[in-house]
């Protein structure tokens, strides 16, 4: 079951809302039918599904709908048609003392201006959702005394939001919003106020808040670069309507209309596009207990320097140069057990690949994308840079990159990628694999 679900919702203001539905679901455009009836559209026919634990972000340019969208999911505005659905409960049927409860004991929201009494600690406002769910006093003061230490506020509680910066009392509604522990969290735009170096610190809070958390959020914004780094789906909206819903690498690589393509332009992908997303299968490795004459062989046939060596259940062991095989060989040894390394670096899955480029730059093995010890794949520079969609010259702008990193470059050319098969730049996706892994 969705925690929260819309079918076909509309809001409509003006002088005959309800008449305005029909033109709007025939794909009346808004301007033109507020022009003959003087009815505007703010939602028209939105129907998504969140699901539980989801950080779901509504996006688009002020007048898109996305504000009046959120206040329909708790009916702070009253829907014009559609249905909500709020964990399986249809809301338009609830009374108001049901939607009351509803509000207070499942959805917080948190809002853009902060929306503080003034004339209370800052304790006390993060305390005033539990408060008036009459919540006993010793409690909900201890609630809201972890809640403001999971904002990093703890120890403020005793002040009035006027010492406090415009950042920290966005934490504190942060605060007040986590106190009441409820499972759905409404965010209307709720960083948009802030300053960029401090937007972005709370935002790094947020996502480590859900990792702990696991709350079911809708997140209101018009920055796109805020929906890509913060969305596990984005839903784009334009003059009322949901004109892309999606994952963020998805709208990047894939915009529905010229519009999405529009705000997607300037994205830095890098830090979009995550290892799993463009990973390839480990075809080339070798066994711990494979004799060293046996990964030479390997090594030889896949014109490679070193290879990946897995365990039982594709379990990640280390892996082999090609001199030291040669050596064991030479030693007469049985497996190449010994002569196994672990000098590279490994990457998870959901790691941007801006955190990558240096470390694809610095050594000769493509970057293992590991989970739990297991390998899922590996990522080779050539296909790295080619998803960033920089084109065929990719070894030389790879070059580039480590002299511009500071880093040495290797020794011989084109030392780093012996063995592997260029990646098509276009991203081709019956291109060859690279060989070495």
């Amino acid at each position: 079951m969705s925690a929260i679900k819309a079918e076909h919702l509309f809001k409509v203001f003006g002088p005959s809302p309800k008449k305005a539905v029909e033109p709007l679901r025939d794909g009346e455009d808004r301007d033109e039918l507020f022009r003959r009836t003087g009815n505007l559209g703010a939602v028209v026919d939105a129907s998504f599904e969140v699901e539980a634990g989801e950080l779901f972000v509504v996006m688009g340019l002020s007048g898109s709908g996305k504000s009046t969208l959120v206040r329909n999911l708790n009916r702070l505005q009253e829907p014009t048609a559609g249905r909500i659905f709020i964990e399986g409960t249809d809301i338009s049927e609830l009374d108001d003392e049901s939607l009351r409860k509803l509000r207070s004991e499942r959805i917080s929201m948190v809002f853009q201006s902060f929306a503080l009494f003034p004339h209370r600690s800052v304790l006390d406002n993060a305390a005033y959702g539990l408060e008036v769910r009459r919540v006993n006093e010793d409690e909900r003061y201890e609630r809201a005394e972890e809640a403001l230490a999971s904002v990093g506020l703890k120890g403020w509680g005793h002040k009035k939001p006027h010492e406090l910066s415009g950042g920290m009392r966005q934490r504190v509604g942060l605060a007040r919003a986590l106190a009441t522990d409820a499972p759905i969290m409404l965010m209307d735009e709720p960083f948009s106020a802030l300053d960029p170096l401090i937007r972005r610190d709370i935002q790094s809070q947020l996502i480590e808040l859900q990792r702990e958390l696991d709350k079911t959020i809708i997140f209101i914004t018009h920055d796109l670069n805020e929906a890509m780094r913060l969305g596990d789906r984005i839903a784009v909206m334009k003059d009322g309507r949901i004109v892309q819903n999606d994952t963020p690498e998805e709208i990047l690589n894939h915009p529905a209309d010229a519009y999405v393509a529009d705000f997607v332009q300037d994205v830095d992908r890098s830090r979009v596009i995550t290892a799993a997303s463009v990973m390839v299968e480990p075809v080339h490795t070798v066994s711990p207990r494979h004799g060293p004459k046996v990964a030479m062989l390997q090594l030889k046939e896949h014109q490679a320097t070193e290879l990946y060596v897995l365990d039982r259940g594709q379990r990640l062991a280390g892996a082999i140069r090609d001199k030291d095989a040669q050596s064991a060989a030479e030693r007469g040894e049985v497996t190449i057990e010994g002569v196994v390394h672990q000098d590279y670096e490994v990457a998870e899955p959901e790691t941007p690949i801006s955190e990558l480029l240096t470390l694809a730059a610095e050594q000769t093995l493509p970057i293992a994308i590991v989970d739990e010890g297991k390998l899922l794949g590996v990522l080779p520079r050539p296909q790295m840079l080619s998803a960033l969609g920089i084109p065929a010259e990719a070894e030389e702008l790879a070059k580039q990159h480590v002299v511009n990193e500071g880093v040495d470059a290797p020794e011989q050319e084109g030392a780093s990628e012996r063995g592997a098969v260029d990646a098509d730049p276009a991203g081709d996706s019956e291109s060859e694999e690279p060989t070495h892994v």
